[in-house]
């Protein structure tokens, strides 16, 4: 028979308690060690020579009593509507663009759907134009604003009758923006980095077209000055006017523009001592574009193989850009010519045509006998005929002899009528000083 083992359990419940008793020895060790390094910390708290015996501490229990206020408390209430103002996105459809000013009442909906005046909500939904509208809490529609168009804007009201809808004209603010830009790759560039509008590049080639050369005549440094209008919808801008006046500096010399509308209603840009800018023939028939080939007595042509003169100017651009008369003229012949594919023949003044070829198609309505002005479109540039790429060809002849279109002289406009000339120098003297003040603030910046 064997004999059983003692437990061990007593031994370890025995080798717990003296372990628990020998850890709270420590911890009481340790607290009293403290003491001394508490007083060390008090003792950087208290000013040098600062005798502690000499303070007499006391505790001091006073009731204060708050006085009365005599404004009455206002309870902060939610505001009972909102307004919120978008744009149309692209890809907006009507359902998405309620959805993100919180119009959710089904009869709203179903209103701007049907109404005649508000379906323009639905139908003419165009990117970037503005939208406010006023809802409740609960996603009722109160008011709504869209602009249709630059002109007009939609107004839909709950009233008590329902919701009505109206279209009334906009009421825009217009007010002069000035604007500098220095040339450092091209024109288009310094206008993104000043944020000018396109819109205003355009013009200011237009403008300066009779004495630079937007082709080939700007320089890095170059740098211009420009006052345009613009319209402001409800704080936003709406669209841009008309270039005021602007200040040039290419390659060292300053070229300066005002722009000016006589009682009879006709505008045009002249210098501020009443020059015009404008000659009678537009150096380029487009806006914008490169010199691929330059007129040339003796060039080798691509296609034919083989040296050939070269009676005009190629300038390279996307098919569908559009081609200018570069002056007042009569359509002498609209039409296919071998070698030229599509192309239009103009005939103005003083023995002088144009020739614009290789055009994709035509302007509408234009044929022989028709009657053009500087400036307006009368085709699109294309590929027709013996072109190796997209292009525009174009050809100064002067009594049927051609002349180069980048070189030939043109004659000036006429100038500022003299019995407009003392209105022409009231508006174009407040013109010049607005330029001047932008000028001055340019140069202070740089000193």
């Amino acid at each position: 028979m064997q004999r059983s083992e003692p437990s061990s359990k007593p031994g370890i419940l025995s080798q717990n308690r003296r372990f628990k008793e020998r850890k709270l020895r420590l911890r009481w060790l340790l607290a009293f060690s403290s003491l001394p390094l508490f007083g060390i910390f008090t003792a950087f708290g208290i000013a040098p020579q600062t005798s502690v015996q000499d303070i007499n501490i006391h505790t001091v229990v006073e009731n204060i009593s708050l006085p009365e206020s005599s404004v009455p408390l206002v309870q902060m209430d939610a505001p009972s509507s909102f307004w919120q103002a978008d744009q149309i996105r692209r890809d907006d459809t009507l359902a998405s663009v309620l959805t993100r000013l919180n119009i959710s009442n089904d009869d709203a909906i179903e209103f701007l759907k049907r109404n005649p005046d508000a379906r323009a909500l639905a139908t003419q939904l165009r990117p970037g134009r503005s939208i406010q509208a006023q809802t409740n809490q609960d996603g009722q529609l109160l008011k709504l604003q869209y602009q249709t168009d630059n002109n007009s804007t939609l107004h839909v009201e709950l009233t008590a009758n329902g919701y009505e809808a109206r279209i009334a004209d906009t009421v825009m603010e217009t007010h002069p923006v000035l604007k500098s830009a220095e040339i450092k790759s091209s024109l288009f560039g310094a206008t993104d980095e000043a944020g000018i509008p396109d819109a205003i590049a355009i013009q200011l080639a237009e403008i300066f077209s009779s004495d630079i050369d937007f082709h080939s005549d700007l320089r890095r440094g170059d740098r211009f000055v420009v006052v345009y209008e613009a319209s402001y919808w409800n704080g936003e801008l709406a669209r841009t006017g008309q270039v005021l006046a602007a200040e040039f500096v290419n390659d060292g010399k300053t070229y300066r523009a005002v722009r000016y509308r006589n009682p009879e209603g006709q505008v045009s840009y002249y210098t501020p001592e009443g020059k015009s800018l404008h000659k009678s023939f537009l150096r380029s028939p487009l806006e914008f574009s490169r010199i691929s080939s330059g007129f040339s007595l003796g060039r080798f042509h691509p296609i034919l193989q083989k040296m050939r003169a070269h009676k005009g100017v190629d300038y390279a651009a996307p098919i569908g850009t559009r081609v200018k008369a570069s002056a007042d003229a009569i359509v002498d012949f609209v039409g296919v010519k071998s070698g030229y594919g599509n192309v239009v023949v103009l005939r103005h003044q003083n023995g002088i045509s144009t020739v614009y070829g290789h055009l994709s198609r035509f302007a509408t309505g234009l044929h022989r006998g028709s009657k053009v002005n500087q400036g307006d479109i009368i085709a699109y540039v294309g590929m027709t005929g013996l072109a190796t790429g997209p292009h525009l060809h174009y050809e100064f002849l002067l009594n049927g002899q051609h002349r180069d279109p980048l070189t030939v002289a043109l004659p000036n406009a006429v100038p500022i009528a003299p019995k407009y000339k003392a209105d022409f120098l009231a508006n174009s003297s407040k013109l010049a000083a607005q330029l001047q003040l932008l000028i001055n603030s340019n140069l202070a910046s740089l000193e």
